[in-house]
Formats: C-alpha cells, structure tokens, sequence
C-alpha cells in the first residue's frame, strides 16, 4: 500500500496542484493532509476545496484554526494574513450557491489527531497536536523528546515546522537532502518509533523552495518527494494583495 501524506498548503493552489499531479503519477492509494490547508497564501479557497475533494484524512492546523476563531500567538504578518484569509471564506459561504457546502463548516469538523494502528498523524507534535513545534535541534532537548515519544504508538507523522525529516529516539534528526537534480530521498524508518515531518507543500523553510511531502510504502519505508512548481505565480498573487505581506511572496524563492 502506498499512502502520500502532505501538509502546510498555506493557501498555495499552484504548489498543491503540482503535488497532486505528481501523487498521481505515484499510484498511490490514498491522501492524509496534516493540516494548515490555509494562511500566507493568495487561494485559500481553491485549496480547501481541493483537499477536501482529495484527501480521505484531514488534520486540523493552527492557521485553520485561526480562520474559525480570533488568531492566537500570530505574528503581525501571520495575523493579517489569517484575518484577510477568513474574509475570503466569509464571502465564500455567503454565496447562494454554497450555502449547503461551507467551508467553515469543512474546517470546523476536522480532528486534531488520526491513528491508525502503530501510526499517528497530527499537525505539531504527538503532545500538542494543534501547535507545538518539534524542531530539529529538540534532539537536544531530551525531556521534551521523551514526553512525545511517550505518545506515539510507533510512528507520527506531522508538520507544522515546515522542515522535512525524521526524528529517530537516538536522539538524531535525519535530514533528507534531496539535489536540485533529483526529487526523492528514501528512507527506511527504524524497528523502534520515529516522528516523521512530511514538510511544507505550500512554504518549505529548509532552503529548498520546491515543495515536500512524503509517500509511505508499506509499513516503514518513507519517501520524501521534491516538485518544484511556479512559485513566481503565486508570488506575484501575493504581491497584488494589500492584506497580504509581500515577505509571504518573495521567502518561497528562497525556501525560508
């Protein structure tokens, strides 16, 4: 069995799409989208409908949660961002011929945690699955490392940090570095449990500015996938909204 597992669209429908044809092009049997379908980006919208229409598991983000209620612990760009996103929802479903599809309604019925099995999916961490960050230098942190360990059946996969890898109970962060040339970097996960981030589709922050998700074959072998995509269009999106900071446009050249 082959499932692809994807998170932090962050509103990109032109990065989402190209992810989507290249899941295609994998045979894969199934989606799980970890969240954070919206803010940054120019089509919150289109990205929403299309995740809903893809993926059999859907994950609660923070920046999902943002655009149901007032916006927690966002910094100012972040924060407008999210205000200027729940507009575009608003004036979606007060739209006639939506009234019996919402998007609000879409979003407010997404679980925070799935499992299945020895798998956990989330969009943080396995402790606080909404919005705690597992970043790569928490291995040196072995106290926190060891309270989510402590959750995790066997392996979760999350996002959140917007930064691919796997974290093994060593404690080592494995980074998968994939060159411009090539898109895939596999890895067979260990016997014992692992946390797996499956990056950003929409924002990567690992200085790759191609989008990342990961396919699962089988029970334990992960394959991190690199497709680049028209970033210059959705940067000039986001350059042509006032509510949006051109910042949000011009880091997806650079992957930060």
């Amino acid at each position: 069995m082959k499932r692809a597992i994807l998170s932090d669209i962050h509103g990109n429908i032109e990065a989402l799409q190209a992810v989507l044809e290249d899941i295609d092009a994998q045979g894969v049997d199934s989606i799980a989208c970890l969240g954070d379908i919206v803010g940054y980006g120019p089509n919150p919208c289109e990205c929403i409908r299309l995740v809903q229409d893809r993926c059999s598991v859907v994950i609660l983000g923070n920046h999902d949660q943002g655009a149901l209620i007032d916006p927690d612990g966002f910094n100012s760009g972040a924060e407008r961002a999210i205000r200027w996103t729940r507009d575009q929802l608003e004036r979606h479903d007060r739209m006639p011929r939506n009234a019996s599809d919402r998007l609000y309604d879409y979003l407010g019925e997404l679980q925070r945690t799935h499992s299945e099995g020895p798998l956990m999916f989330v969009h943080g961490s396995a402790r606080r699955p909404l919005d705690e960050y597992v970043f790569p230098e928490d291995i040196y942190n072995p106290l926190k490392m060891e309270h989510i360990f402590e959750l995790v059946p066997r392996y979760c996969f999350q996002g959140h940090t917007h930064i691919p890898g796997v974290f093994t109970t060593s404690p080592e962060f494995i980074s998968p570095k994939v060159p411009a040339a090539d898109k895939e970097w596999a890895i067979d996960l260990p016997p014992g449990k692992a946390l797996v981030n499956v990056g950003s589709v929409g924002q990567p922050r690992d200085e790759d500015p191609r989008s990342c998700y990961v396919i699962l074959e089988g029970e334990s072998r992960v394959r991190f996938r690199r497709i680049a995509y028209p970033f210059e269009t959705t940067r000039r999106k986001i350059h042509a909204i006032p509510d949006l900071d051109n910042f949000l446009g011009d880091r997806l050249a650079q992957g930060r």
